[in-house]
C-alpha cells in the first residue's frame, strides 16, 4: 500500500501478539511497548544520514561511521506516542524531543490541537512522528500539517498498529512520507477504532478508561 512499511521480524510480531492479550496489565503492556518500540527504530532509522569520524581504538587509529542524534527528532502525539518515544530513545539518546498535543472530538473524530512544541531549527531536522495507532488517520494527517510548516528535513511516521482507512488518510494528504508499522489490521468499527486491534492505547499505556 503505496509507503507503508510492514515490520515483521518474528521478534517485533510476537511481542505484538503478547500486547493485543485483553489480560495483559499495564505494567506488561507497557513494557512490551517499550520493548516492541525498540525493535522498530532499527527498521525506522535504516537510512539515517551517517558521517565518517576518526577514532583511536587501543591498537590503532581507524575510521567509523556514526549519526548525528541532534539533526533527528522524535515527535510524540500525546498523550499515547509517549509509549513509543520511550523505546525509540532508548535506541538514540541524543535525539531531539518534540510535543504535539492533539485529542480526537468523540463525535466527528476531527483531531483538536492544544499543544505544539519542536526544537528550533526544524529545517536542519529529521522527523519521526510517533503515535501507537494510525486509526482514521485524522490526528497523524494534523500532526504532520502542522510540522510541514516548519519545513522539516524529511518525515516519518511510525506507529504500531493501522487499517486501511488510515493508511488512505495519510497518503491522500500527505504521499510522500512513509509509514512503519508492525501490522495492518482489517478495518475500523463505527467507533473509529482499529479491528481487531488492541483497544485505546493510550489508556493500556496509562491505566486509565
Amino acid at each position: 500500500m503505496g509507503n507503508l512499511h510492514l515490520v515483521d521480524h518474528p521478534l517485533v510480531q510476537h511481542k505484538l501478539t503478547l500486547m493485543r492479550q485483553k489480560d495483559v496489565s499495564t505494567k506488561g503492556f507497557r513494557q512490551l511497548l517499550n520493548e516492541i518500540s525498540m525493535l522498530m527504530t532499527y527498521e525506522v532509522l535504516r537510512d539515517i544520514p551517517v558521517h565518517e569520524i576518526e577514532i583511536d581504538t587501543p591498537l590503532e587509529s581507524t575510521t567509523g561511521m556514526v549519526i548525528d542524534g541532534k539533526k533527528l527528532v522524535f515527535a510524540s502525539i500525546l498523550r499515547a506516542g509517549s509509549g513509543i518515544l520511550d523505546g525509540m530513545l532508548s535506541v538514540v539518546p541524543g535525539a531531539r524531543i518534540g510535543h504535539i498535543g492533539l485529542y480526537r472530538d468523540p463525535k466527528t473524530h476531527v483531531a483538536v490541537e492544544y499543544y505544539f512544541k519542536m526544537p528550533s531549527e526544524l529545517h536542519e531536522r529529521d522527523v519521526v512522528v510517533c503515535d501507537p495507532l494510525l486509526a482514521t488517520g485524522n490526528s497523524a494527517v494534523a500532526a504532520i500539517d502542522r510540522l510541514k510548516e516548519y519545513r522539516p528535513r524529511s518525515i516519518k511516521f511510525v506507529c504500531l498498529l493501522t487499517c486501511p482507512e488510515g493508511v488512505a488518510a495519510m497518503q491522500a494528504a500527505h504521499p510522500e512520507v512513509p509509514i512503519y508499522a508492525a501490522a495492518l489490521d482489517r478495518q475500523l468499527d463505527e467507533h473509529g477504532y482499529i479491528v481487531p486491534g488492541l483497544g485505546d492505547a493510550g489508556d493500556r499505556i496509562f491505566g486509565t478508561k
